[in-house]
């Protein structure tokens, strides 16, 4: 009777955790939908916008009117581009797309975000330390898609910090059988949450949409929620948090990057 009510307990705790992470990827998928479509209306409206300068005769030449035209152009190739990104992490969700999954040093990975991106982040008046985890250290996955994760997420970061550092630690649980890298930035995480300012065509004036047909891309937020995506289709998980180092008053933002571990392939002989 004992042995039955604990496998009772057990499935009952494990209908439980099931259930909190369906809650949890349901939500994600909603917000990923409402993310993405209010991504999509900046460059939209930057399209309406220029098209309208046209047509109500607001252009002073010609040659601003053709200028109109070429922004009108790079706004909608922008826009192709920021759909395609979308369109293929969401096709990893749903298994549209292979993954080539397969054991490598996660170093080898790590070396190789590091010369990707260091000279970028320099530019920017900022510092980039990578820490080098341990040769032993393998993961199971997707090389080239997680390369494109984390330099996504720094490159999204770069949209964020003004002065500091991003810096990367590796540590592995063994126990859980993940990987742990740990990207710390000096900022507090709120600058990640916060809302980009949603536009009209009716409050744009002139200027305001040839600035904002200039400066398409996809915001920082979006990046974290498409890397987000993209790490759980790598049997993953991508967290922001935000942590108080020792000694100071000053938050940092942690994004918290879980990857399954693997044992180190056994040499040839």
């Amino acid at each position: 009777m004992m042995d039955e009510i604990e496998a009772i307990k057990k499935e009952l705790e494990a209908t439980r955790l099931a259930y909190g992470m369906a809650l949890q990827l349901s939500q994600l998928k909603g917000g990923f939908l409402a993310r993405t479509a209010h991504e999509l209306r900046s460059p939209l409206s930057s399209l309406i916008g220029l098209h309208q300068l046209i047509l109500s005769d607001l252009c002073e030449s010609p040659e601003e009117e053709r200028e109109f035209i070429e922004q009108a152009c790079k706004a909608a190739q922008k826009l192709v581009g920021m759909i395609d990104e979308i369109v293929a992490i969401s096709k990893l969700e749903y298994d549209a797309i292979s993954l080539n999954k397969e054991p490598f040093a996660l170093v080898s990975l790590l070396d190789e975000v590091y010369r990707l991106t260091h000279l970028q982040v320099a530019n920017r008046n900022l510092r980039l330390e990578i820490a080098r985890p341990a040769a032993d250290i393998y993961v199971f996955t997707d090389y080239q898609r997680l390369l494109q994760g984390f330099v996504t997420l720094i490159d999204a970061s770069l949209g964020i910090l003004e002065t500091g550092c991003i810096q990367l630690i590796t540590n592995s649980d063994r126990v859980k059988n993940f990987a742990e890298i740990t990207i710390d930035l000096s900022c507090p995480s709120e600058k990640w949450k916060q809302s980009q300012n949603q536009l009209t065509v009716n409050d744009l004036t002139p200027a305001a949409i040839k600035k904002l047909s200039r400066t398409l891309a996809i915001s920082p937020d979006m990046k974290l929620l498409l890397c987000q995506t993209l790490f759980e289709a790598l049997g993953g998980q991508l967290d922001l948090l935000e942590v108080f180092p020792p000694n100071t008053q000053k938050p940092l933002t942690r994004l918290a990057c879980l990857i399954p571990l693997t044992t180190p392939p056994t040499p040839a002989q």
